[in-house]
C-alpha cells in the first residue's frame, strides 16, 4: 500500500500543464501521474519512475517538468 499522495501545490501544477496545449508530452504524462497518485493508493510504475529519472537528469527540460518528476519518483517503491 503506499501512502504517499501527491501534494496539493505538485497537483495545481500538473493540471496547469494538462491544460496547457504547449506543455510537452513528457510533461502532460508526468501531470497525469502526479494527478492519478493525488487522492488514490496508486504509485509511480517502473515504466514513469524510467521517465521522471531521465526529465531530471536532463538539461532540456524545464523547472515545471523536473517538478513534477520529482514528486512522481518521490512516491515510487524505490526498488
Amino acid at each position: 500500500m503506499n501512502s504517499k499522495k501527491s501534494s496539493q501545490s505538485v497537483t495545481k501544477i500538473a493540471s496547469e500543464v494538462l491544460r496547457n496545449p504547449n506543455s510537452s508530452q513528457i510533461s502532460k504524462s508526468l501531470a497525469g501521474s502526479v494527478l492519478s497518485q493525488a487522492n488514490s493508493q496508486n504509485q509511480t510504475g517502473d515504466q514513469m519512475e524510467k521517465i521522471a529519472s531521465k526529465a531530471l537528469q536532463s538539461e532540456k527540460y524545464n523547472e515545471t517538468t523536473k517538478t513534477l518528476a520529482g514528486s512522481v519518483l518521490s512516491q515510487s517503491n524505490g526498488k
